[in-house]
């Protein structure tokens, strides 16, 4: 009789977890690449404004938007999986025009203005750490990533985007070297306090605009599509329907995207709140404000790490916002539009990638303060939000859309009790905003 030694047991153990461990990452694809590119420029900006304001009492909000934000998504997933298209080209199908092209205005105005204010905040923190004038950075980063999108294939971006949201470690690191108060932290996670100020909702509605954002809806269904394209299936028959097992597949996939794009919002409040409101700093505008005040408060590592998180946030954030307008417009017009068409057989699709990035970029050098930008850039999202999360609950609860795939009753539970909170907190941030 064998006998294995207690090293030999362990050492299985290891390889069989580092094989599990490798295959949920290769499975990890959309739902990852998506919940990472939430956490943009513009949503490091609010969530470091949210935890310099108001010190950790905002916390909840991350536990509370978590089931909101995944139940979006997956509707959104589940959408581009069984029907084959993308959510602008189920809109064109079911709906009449102008529904249709007013979900693309709305979408693309939010992104324009959040393209702008996320290459305004790259440049900024570069200038920051090399002392080379932003101005020169924005053109820069612009370059750089209409680049990647015009002649990198589909599978080689969602590889690079993949290994990219590995950046947003970098915010968890952040927040253990700055000291936190863990007592005070777990009370303001699991006991939810609200203000009644302008400035509290205005914040509350920046959060959840940049934590449940148009273009992650656009986004998320058009890359199901790709996926199918990448395995060769062209057609929208060859795309239409999803097994039992993908449909779970991709489920665990946008769980895992939204939690570790809320695990990282949490990280950025609770580091602006255990240096920055902690030492009375309460009235920063942008990321920069925070990477700068950091420094002092909680070492050159903190500084390091804030700074060179956001700008691969950027990296990743950007592209996915000129993207998502060119998925949304090319189902609009019916175009052929797939990052796996070369640039000459799909002008249409990259002239809108192109103009979009433009017009950001114009936006910066009209002299607008991208440093206010970032912030109302989310506020500007949740504001726009709501009406777009009643077409996707909708088409995504409709039989004669999804067949036997449609929403469950927890799935149209949670999508529209997220298009209401956003209705809510909008209207309220108006009123206090009118009052005050």
């Amino acid at each position: 009789m064998s006998h294995t030694s207690p090293g030999a047991k362990a050492g299985r153990r290891a390889f069989v977890l580092r094989g599990r461990f490798r295959r949920f990452f290769a499975d990890l694809g959309p739902g990852l690449t998506t919940g990472a590119a939430d956490d943009d420029p513009s949503g490091i900006s609010t969530y470091s404004v949210t935890g310099a304001s108001f010190g950790y009492t905002p916390l909840w909000t991350a536990l509370f938007s978590f089931p909101l934000m995944a139940a979006v998504q997956i509707m959104c997933a589940r959408l581009g999986m069984v029907t084959g298209l993308g959510l602008a080209g189920v809109i064109r199908v079911r709906y009449p025009r102008w529904i249709l092209w007013g979900a693309c205005g709305l979408l693309v105005t939010a992104n324009i203005v959040n393209i702008a204010a996320d290459l305004g905040g790259m440049a900024d923190v570069t200038e920051l750490l090399t002392g080379v004038n932003s101005l020169y950075w924005t053109p820069a980063y612009a370059l750089l990533l209409v680049g990647l999108l015009f002649w990198a294939s589909y599978r080689n971006i969602a590889r690079i985007f993949k290994w990219l949201t590995l950046a947003l470690f970098a915010y968890i690191a952040a927040a253990f070297l700055s000291h936190p108060d863990w007592p005070a932290v777990l009370r303001s996670t699991l006991l939810p306090r609200v203000e009644w100020s302008a400035a509290y909702w205005a914040t509350l509605v920046g959060i959840l605009g940049t934590t449940i954002s148009p273009y992650l809806f656009f986004w998320q269904a058009a890359q199901e599509v790709e996926q199918e394209v990448a395995l060769g299936r062209s057609t929208v028959e060859q795309r239409k329907g999803a097994s039992a097992r993908e449909l779970r597949r991709s489920r665990n996939d946008v769980l895992a995207g939204m939690f570790f794009s809320n695990l990282v919002m949490y990280f950025i409040i609770l580091t602006a709140a255990a240096t920055l409101h902690a030492h009375g700093k309460t009235s920063i505008s942008t990321a920069r404000d925070a990477a700068e005040a950091l420094r002092p408060l909680a070492g050159a590592g903190a500084y390091w790490l804030f700074s060179l998180g956001l700008i691969g946030a950027g990296m990743l954030g950007v592209p996915v916002l000129a993207g998502s307008c060119a998925y949304a417009i090319a189902e609009a017009a019916d175009w052929v539009g797939s990052l796996e068409v070369h640039p000459p057989l799909a002008h249409g699709f990259y002239a809108v990638i192109a103009i979009a990035m433009a017009l950001g970029l114009g936006l910066d050098f009209a002299g607008l303060d991208a440093v206010k930008m970032l912030f109302w850039a989310a506020v500007l999202n949740g504001a726009l939000a709501p009406p777009l999360l009643i077409l996707v609950v909708l088409l995504t609860s409709r039989a004669d859309v999804m067949g036997e795939r449609r929403n469950g009753m927890l799935l149209r539970w949670l999508g529209w009790t997220c298009a209401v909170v956003m209705l809510i907190a909008t209207a309220i941030m108006f009123v206090t905003a009118y009052i005050g």
